[in-house]
């Protein structure tokens, strides 16, 4: 009997943690490995190596942990640790009122922890009369609005 090698079955769930079949990958250089090979097309989410090894992503790939406003300037730390500005315009309110962001220079979007979605409108002003959001970075406004 030839055993043949087979792809991984990678998955990210909704919290941005990585499954091989159904066992959680918590190494954490394995998972730093896995988060900075991520790339994405029309196909969906992948891993290139000498082949392409398909990554099943249940919402978004990443997750921010944290959001601060440093200045005029907001900032997210991530679930891998890493932490980067982002573009206030690129927030955008999604299903269930789960705040999302783009991340990585643009490339992937983020979800917001429940933790860093309640940092976000403590930030931000709300006006009951309409139900809208405005979250405020020195001069400039940004509305946070549903599917933006």
């Amino acid at each position: 009997m030839t055993d043949q090698w087979q792809l991984p079955k990678l998955r990210v769930d909704v919290n941005g943690d990585w499954y091989d079949d159904d066992v959680q990958i918590t190494h954490p250089g394995i998972l730093a490995n896995l988060r900075s090979g991520l790339r994405r097309d029309g196909q969906g989410y992948f891993i290139q190596t000498r082949v392409r090894i398909p990554v099943a992503v249940a919402d978004v790939p990443f997750v921010v942990a944290r959001l601060q406003r440093r200045d005029d300037v907001l900032n997210v730390v991530l679930i891998d640790d890493t932490s980067e500005d982002v573009d206030p315009d690129t927030l955008r309110i999604g299903p269930d009122d789960v705040p999302y962001c783009a991340v990585k220079g643009g490339a992937f979007e983020a979800r917001l922890s429940r933790a860093a979605a309640f940092q976000l409108l403590a930030l931000a002003d709300y006006d009951e009369g309409t139900g809208r959001g405005t979250l405020r970075l020195g001069e400039r406004r940004y509305a946070l609005e549903r599917g933006r």
